[in-house]
């Protein structure tokens, strides 16, 4: 008698176990774009993640659709979208920073008279976390959650200068949008600006990204050194005078440099977690 070998049969594939593999590369595809490049194109997610291009390109006309991501023209690239950088403030107003600014912040206001305002690196941009709003009648408020580059207005320009050189390079690479006529767009021109801020620790904007604005903003640095956002004091342009600006420019870098400490001891602060017992 001959013996017949009889074939394998793999369990098929669950419903479930479909479903977690396509949650899983929709994750994978949106981590790539945390704190890689801007942009990404199919070729270069489909190279990364071994996928294959017709997949990934399903996944991400999906994000696109949801405007989790959204396209590029000139880049021919994908970037993270408005739904993206909405979640990305939600989760960074929980981050310690919020806490460590609030006091402070406060109090700057009280001391200015202006809005002060936290903002926070996303990507090669930057979003309003925060603010405190001005007791004046003609003030300035900011929109929370929404994006601006980073060349233009103070917030922007000081995380720019205290970003590494590499990266801060791939920003100037790009073009440069002109949101006002005081909007500076010449890269040399900006470069000296950007070296003088972060010499000084301070920018200042006097309607460089909002026409009729001024400010002065620091840097925000976290437990692990790195640049993570901003803080400024802004307000109507006209009661920005050199005087009121050199006065703002310290209480702007001493408020800073106190949000930072207060930042770093409430990461430290933070009990180290208890290990589950182990079975014996």
């Amino acid at each position: 008698m001959t013996n017949q070998s009889t074939p394998v049969r793999r369990p098929p594939r669950t419903v479930d176990n479909v479903g977690t593999e396509a949650a899983a590369r929709v994750a994978d595809v949106l981590l790539l774009f945390a704190g890689g490049p801007q942009y990404l194109g199919v070729s270069a997610i489909s190279r990364e993640l071994g996928l294959s291009k017709a997949v990934v390109y399903r996944i991400l006309q999906s994000l696109v659709s949801r405007e989790i991501l959204e396209t590029d023209a000139d880049t021919a690239g994908y970037r993270l979208g408005p739904a993206a950088v909405a979640l990305g403030v939600s989760a960074l107003r929980r981050f310690d920073a919020r806490n460590a600014a609030a006091p402070v912040l406060r109090r700057l206001r009280d001391e200015t008279g202006e809005t002060t305002t936290l903002s926070g690196l996303v990507g090669d941009e930057r979003v309003y976390l925060d603010q405190y709003v001005s007791p004046h009648e003609i003030k300035m408020t900011v929109e929370i959650g929404r994006r601006f580059p980073l060349h233009a207005g103070s917030s922007g320009k000081v995380i720019l200068a205290s970003l590494p050189e590499e990266r801060r390079a791939a920003v100037l690479a790009r073009p440069l949008a002109a949101l006002t006529g005081r909007t500076v767009t010449d890269e040399e021109t900006l470069r000296r600006q950007l070296a003088d801020a972060a010499r000084e620790g301070v920018a200042v904007s006097l309607g460089e990204r909002q026409a009729d604005a001024g400010s002065v903003a620091a840097p925000l640095f976290g437990p692990d050194g790195e640049v993570h956002g901003s803080i400024s004091v802004c307000g109507p342009r006209y009661r920005f005078a050199p005087d009121v600006v050199e006065r703002y420019r310290e209480l702007v870098c001493d408020a800073a440099d106190e949000i930072s400490r207060n930042w770093t001891w409430l990461r430290e602060s933070r009990p180290a977690p208890v290990p589950e017992p182990r079975g014996h």
